[in-house]
């Protein structure tokens, strides 16, 4: 069962608060300080979801997406940030596959809704492809 959430913000604070909220539903939650970083630990770990800052140095939200769908075509990502959902960055972005912007600040609610519903997708997936045999 995969219950593992990547997040992914240059906001050391922010990635403290997530990371205590999702563990405290028990999620499995890595992280990551730049969009490199969470490229890389996209690798590693393969997370149900990834919630990622739009904007960091070293490497934006956007570019990482881009670089984790190459990765994973169904990776579930979502990306907060400043910038409305309707500007043509976040559009492009949507359209390639991103489950959707959100502005910050993301609240607790939305914050875990989104780890119910994407861990548990990839867990009914699964459980068809195994079941199908």
């Amino acid at each position: 069962m995969n219950k593992t959430i990547l997040i992914v913000d240059d906001d050391e604070v922010l990635i403290g608060i997530y990371k205590e909220i999702l563990e405290l539903q028990n999620y499995d939650v890595e992280t990551a300080l730049n969009g490199e970083e969470g490229v890389e630990k996209f690798k590693q770990t393969k997370p149900s979801l990834v919630v990622m800052d739009g904007d960091m140095p070293t490497l934006d939200g956007y570019d990482a997406f881009k670089q984790i769908i190459e990765i994973d075509k169904n990776a579930n990502v979502v990306i907060i940030t400043g910038i409305s959902e309707f500007e043509p960055k976040s559009q492009d972005a949507i359209e390639h596959g991103l489950i959707k912007v959100i502005s910050k600040p993301i609240l607790v609610d939305e914050l875990l809704n989104l780890a119910k519903k994407y861990t548990s997708i990839k867990l009914e997936k699964r459980f068809e492809l195994n079941n199908d045999m």
